[in-house]
């Protein structure tokens, strides 16, 4: 066998992938038809969630000074993200190549093992094994995995070769996005409306301008490659009045809002995420930080299942929480389109949720959605607040030293956290010793409105999510360790 895993595609999905994969202690091999990244930056800048998973694995000082802010929107409609307490603020102005190339270097670090200008051309699940296909500048190769996992977008050859069913609906627009150089626009950060569509423009790192450009009523195109420039600028000139044709394109794109989700994220020993599960209007800048979130869920779970800790049924819950999540995030994406996009018919609708984003509990609600906070997995029956949901970072005392639920996180091992000093409960933890880090610490934060108030130990996934608590879970501890992290050593 060539590798445990092999990963195809090494955009954000398959590169966190690659990076969990190897903190669980898997070889990976990740194949990318291009030769070197594009450099071209559909996504910008990250929710508070994913600043929370970057956290947690230590990579933020790696994308040096980040410029964060807490406004958002709804389906254009602005939303104070500042009522969600804390949470990190969303980072707005990193290009998604940025972002690549951090996770490309983190994984490389691991030992993953990238092969560019790599191309799949076939594969074969063989019950036991996966027989891949690769076509290289060397010629054909054909590579045996135990997991092969699809990575490579909205267009997978992964998806489509292993016949999963991709039901939803055709895009009925389409939009056109343009990195210009020598235009001085008005910033729109959320977009504004107009008679005939809807246009947006924000500020880039470097003195690049990033418009976005709907009308309305134009039917989308079939495109075998980019759109001129001249189209975007004569549709932004129909749009706004401004002529912006003497600018300097950077890079061009179009993109329309077909809503797809496949019905399954696993066939046999082949997998997907990313966009290759789910596409969407991109409203929010929500589809990279889902896709990163898919594989930091996915990469712990086959990686314990690969290395043997656990068992396959754990794969299951890949596909039960991830599905879940991205039928909700089809859900509110199709809702902003409708907000954002309608005509003048929709105005009324737009009024009031304007008048009720301006509860707090609502902007909390929407700001919850957008950013991937309010995600609960189903974690089994239990009163405490936090079962199913993220780890908020806690402060902690350890050994004198200071430290934080997030810092333990870094090496994606699970973490039972003892906040009371509890040899027993320790002591009942210790046949999963080569799986977590069993950590007695102590805070000074939990007061009586923390969720975390009263407290006494608390179990963490790899991937950040709650699994346990004391006082407030049905399960015991030890019921909890086997569903997660499998039958005790």
């Amino acid at each position: 066998m060539d590798a445990p895993a092999i990963v195809v595609g090494a955009g954000p999905a398959g590169l966190m992938l690659a990076g969990e994969l190897r903190l669980a202690g898997v070889d990976v091999i990740v194949v990318e038809r291009l030769e070197k990244p594009t450099g071209e930056s559909r996504g910008l800048g990250f929710t508070s969630r994913t600043m929370e998973v970057f956290d947690q694995r230590g990579l933020l000082p790696r994308f040096g000074e980040i410029e964060t802010s807490n406004q958002g929107h709804f389906g254009g409609i602005p939303v104070d993200f500042g009522v969600l307490e804390g949470a990190h603020q969303a980072a707005k102005t990193i290009p998604q190549s940025t972002t690549e190339s951090v996770l490309e270097d983190w994984a490389r670090e691991l030992g993953a093992d990238i092969r560019r200008g790599n191309e799949l051309v076939s594969f074969q699940d063989e019950e036991n094994e996966v027989s891949v296909t690769v076509r290289s500048p060397d010629g054909e190769q054909t590579l045996r995995t135990g997991w092969l996992v699809g990575c490579d977008g909205g267009r997978s050859t992964v998806r489509k070769a292993a016949g999963f069913d991709f039901p939803g609906t055709a895009a009925t627009m389409e939009m056109f996005l343009a990195d210009l150089r020598g235009v001085d626009l008005e910033p729109r950060m959320i977009g504004e409306s107009l008679p005939g569509g809807m246009v947006m423009v924000g500020q880039l790192p470097g003195g690049v301008t990033r418009i976005i450009v709907c009308e309305r009523d134009r039917p989308p195109q079939r495109r075998s490659e980019s759109p001129p420039f001249a189209e975007v600028a004569d549709a932004w000139k129909r749009l706004t009045g401004i002529d912006i044709s003497h600018a300097e394109p950077v890079w061009v794109s179009a993109f329309g809002d077909a809503t797809r989700q496949v019905t399954e994220y696993r066939r046999g020993r082949v997998l997907l995420s990313g966009d290759a599960a789910h596409i969407h209007l991109p409203a929010g800048g929500q589809g990279m930080n889902a896709s990163i979130q898919d594989s930091v869920n996915l990469g712990w779970k086959l990686g314990a299942v690969i290395g043997g800790t656990a068992p396959l049924e754990l794969l299951d819950t890949y596909h039960d929480e991830r599905h879940a999540v991205g039928r909700r995030l089809l859900m509110n994406t199709q809702a902003q389109g409708l907000l954002f996009l309608s005509g003048p018919e929709m105005q009324p609708l737009r009024d009031v949720f304007s008048e009720l984003v301006q509860y707090d509990e609502v902007s909390r609600y929407f700001a919850a959605m957008v950013s991937g906070l309010d995600i609960r997995y189903d974690i089994g029956n239990g009163s405490h607040p936090l079962l199913g949901l993220r780890m908020p970072r806690l402060e902690l005392t350890r050994n004198g030293s200071r430290t934080s639920s997030t810092e333990l996180l870094h090496r994606g091992r699970g973490i039972l956290l003892d906040l009371t000093d509890n040899s027993v409960l320790r002591n009942r933890a210790s046949g999963w010793a080569d799986r977590i880090d069993v950590v007695t610490a102590t805070s000074d934060e939990l007061s009586d409105d923390s969720p975390l108030a009263s407290t006494t130990a608390i179990l963490i996934r790899p991937d950040g999510y709650v699994a346990w608590a004391a006082p407030g879970s049905h399960h015991d501890l030890p019921t909890a360790l086997d569903r997660w992290f499998g039958p005790a050593r």
